[in-house]
């Protein structure tokens, strides 16, 4: 249904457009969350922060919320799931616990130090990657809510049917691009569900510091020099058209070169992260996908040699 996160958030955007002109900072839930956040930013030119939370898991099936906390002490626990799992008092403080300690340290990780952005009086979105039980969205929507947002809308690109239900008491719009049936787990919906590393996180932060408060003359390339040319290429060979993204900086010095063929592409985090750092070095760059999105779709194609070349 998507063909990564990146993708999915600039099909997200699509559907967040009526926020444009309206104060709003994009929140994304860490770590899977941000990549889709940070194209919901940059189509609305909005701020990009993150707000922490945490899914508190059964103990024996942690990938089954019972619960999330966030920061400013918030706490949503699902009472019934909870009883139904059989999970004591004392199994669950066990995990909140753990978890709070992770929240914490993942919130210092990924601000570096850096102020949160304010959210007082503003519209606050808040994207991941996708939403099964809707415990960490709630906990994120109650943590913009304490922090002062005037509107408070909660986005994904896939989700069970029933989950604006879930949310409504918490969030004043939830936003699903798809809802299909039945659903199973999020990465069911991805071609590529790759774990998103937390320097990616920091890396998408990072570019945005201007826009959370930061000395725009601190960012890789000067918010004055912008490149001479940044847009979408493609070269057409016997009537397949190869998408690229060319990259050049004013007076570059040269070009690099990223063919991606082997189930990366142009859109990685990882790959786009390296080619803006080349970037604010002085050199132009061109990632390069060697398979079209129906190629790549079939592994085989990976190692065809000849149709690569």
């Amino acid at each position: 249904m998507f063909r990564d996160r990146i993708e999915a958030g600039q099909r997200l955007a699509e559907h967040l457009l009526h926020l444009k002109d309206q104060d709003v900072v994009v929140l994304g839930l860490p770590r899977g969350g941000v990549p889709v956040a940070r194209e919901v930013a940059v189509v609305l030119d909005a701020a990009l922060d993150v707000i922490v939370v945490r899914k508190l898991g059964v103990p024996y099936q942690p990938e089954l919320a019972m619960g999330a906390i966030g920061e400013e002490g918030v706490r949503v626990i699902d009472s019934d799931l909870v009883a139904m799992a059989g999970v004591s008092d004392e199994e669950l403080a066990a995990v909140e616990s753990r978890e709070r300690a992770e929240l914490e340290r993942r919130a210092r990780l990924f601000r570096g130090g850096r102020p949160r952005a304010s959210l007082e009086g503003r519209v606050a979105v808040i994207v991941d990657d996708g939403i099964a039980t809707g415990s960490t969205a709630r906990a994120a929507a109650q943590v913009a809510r304490r922090l002062g947002a005037a509107r408070v809308v909660v986005a994904t690109p896939v989700a069970p049917g029933e989950v604006k239900a879930r949310l409504g008491r918490d969030a004043d719009e939830v936003i699903v691009v798809e809802t299909p049936y039945p659903f199973y787990a999020i990465g069911q919906f991805y071609l590529n569900f790759s774990q998103t590393a937390d320097a990616e996180v920091i890396a998408a932060l990072d570019r945005a510091m201007p826009t959370v408060g930061v000395d725009p003359l601190s960012s890789t390339t000067p918010a004055d020099d912008p490149p001479a040319m940044d847009e979408e290429v493609g070269v057409v060979v016997e009537g397949v058209r190869l998408g690229g993204h060319l990259t050049l900086p004013e007076g570059s010095l040269g070009t690099v070169l990223f063919a991606h063929g082997s189930g990366s592409s142009r859109h990685s985090p990882r790959n786009r992260h390296v080619a803006e750092a080349l970037n604010g070095a002085g050199l132009g760059t061109l990632l390069f996908d060697l398979l079209t999105p129906a190629e790549e779709s079939d592994r085989a194609n990976v190692f065809y040699i000849e149709l690569l070349a």
